[in-house]
């Protein structure tokens, strides 16, 4: 009974590894899915940054120092 007792962590730990992978699996196929509004976002901040881009040429064009 006294080996059983030091063996149950070691049994039990695998198990709720997998449990929780298992679980946290699960959570990641709700959120997988591109929410409706994110492709108009991406798109906004991809001229946002195009337009720093710009900015950041246009200043180091005219001489200025990074």
């Amino acid at each position: 009974m006294e080996k059983l007792v030091y063996l149950l962590p070691i049994l039990v730990c695998p198990l709720m590894m997998s449990a929780m992978m298992w679980m946290m699996m699960r959570g990641n196929h709700t959120s997988a899915a591109l929410q409706p509004g994110s492709q108009e976002e991406i798109a906004a901040l991809r001229a946002e940054v195009a337009t720093l881009r710009a900015g950041q040429q246009a200043s180091t064009g005219t001489g200025a120092t990074a």
